[in-house]
């Protein structure tokens, strides 16, 4: 027997997530009712994953789940925010049941995980997509900006780059041979790990703070407009996997770095007097830091080789409309 979609909600969504003190009305009414931390700022977020578009129709239900509140919650972590509530609009061309639970077991999982609770949202029927709100706090004044890096900052990466982007591409490959490279770079692409932890330890120490969405010379080229800045990037610094190197060089980890876009990692700069306070945060992260570059007051990006020679930055980045 159909359900219908309240029934399906109450079914999957409701009471999804974590616990929290500070919803005083969550799933079931007209809207939910939220109480701030005195003192705070809210970050509010909004991202929108459609099938075929940002994962493939054949991603596993579960990872869409996680990914669906990864990707907001990396742009909560960007900010220095610390995640509270998220509101989820799921639209399914049918109801199929296994699907959904799938689909909460990842998207509540990362929840319960982060400490976010599901306060609300929509379920219809249409294309396959998913629509994340996701709201968290800040203390007062110490929030993250785009802007703020300045000549003679460092710049610096999270993690590892390009591996989402190879994930893809053994994904949709005929090749149905997988070894652990392979494995952990299929991980990367279903099941991105938002930075919250750095995030909120760059507080205070970082100038500026964007996560890599769309690669890393999309990404970091916002940051640097926003801060009406340049950059010399060095290419031979950037992080890459082991497992990536293995499976598909270093020329070709280091365009995926540079343009692949999908990683969830956090780009931030650094000021020279703060560097020292720096080297303590990459300690206590909980991710790896890689130093790649120089805020210059030059405007442009410029990648630069070890040895002084310089590579184009043509590639752009993913664009939704672009050509």
């Amino acid at each position: 027997m159909a359900q219908s979609e309240f029934e399906l909600i109450r079914r999957y969504f409701t009471g999804l997530g974590a616990s929290r003190d500070d919803v005083a009305t969550g799933v079931g009414d007209d809207a939910a009712l939220l109480v701030p931390t005195p003192g705070c700022q809210l970050a509010v977020t909004t991202d929108t994953l459609a099938g075929g578009v940002h994962f493939p129709m054949d991603a596993p239900a579960e990872s869409i789940g996680h990914k669906a509140l990864a990707v907001n919650l990396s742009d909560l972590a960007a900010m220095g925010a610390e995640p509270a509530w998220v509101t989820l609009a799921l639209t399914l061309p049918e109801a199929d049941e296994s699907w959904l639970v799938a689909f909460a077991s990842g998207f509540g999982a990362l929840a319960l995980e982060s400490g976010v609770a599901v306060v609300g949202g929509d379920l219809c029927r249409g294309p396959l997509s998913a629509t994340v709100q996701a709201m968290g706090q800040v203390p007062a004044g110490q929030a993250l900006h785009r802007g703020g890096a300045a000549p003679g900052d460092a710049v610096f990466v999270s993690g590892t780059l390009g591996d989402a982007t190879l994930g893809l591409r053994i994904w949709q490959s005929a090749d149905s041979t997988r070894g652990a490279d392979e494995w952990q770079m299929l991980e990367r692409l279903h099941r991105p790990s938002p930075r919250l932890l750095l995030g909120r330890r760059l507080r205070g120490c970082a100038s500026a703070a964007i996560d890599v969405s769309d690669g890393l010379i999309a990404d970091l080229g916002h940051l640097l407009e926003a801060s009406g800045a340049g950059a010399r990037l060095e290419v031979d610094r950037l992080p890459l996997s082991d497992a990536g190197l293995r499976l598909a060089g270093s020329e070709a980890m280091r365009d995926m770095a540079l343009a692949g876009g999908d990683d969830y990692e956090l780009c931030f700069t650094v000021p020279p007097q703060r560097l020292e306070t720096m080297a303590r945060i990459a300690g206590l992260a909980g991710v790896s830091l890689t130093r790649v570059g120089v805020v210059e007051r030059e405007p442009g990006l410029r990648l630069v080789h070890d040895d002084g020679t310089t590579l184009p930055a043509a590639r752009a980045g993913y664009r939704h409309f672009g050509a």
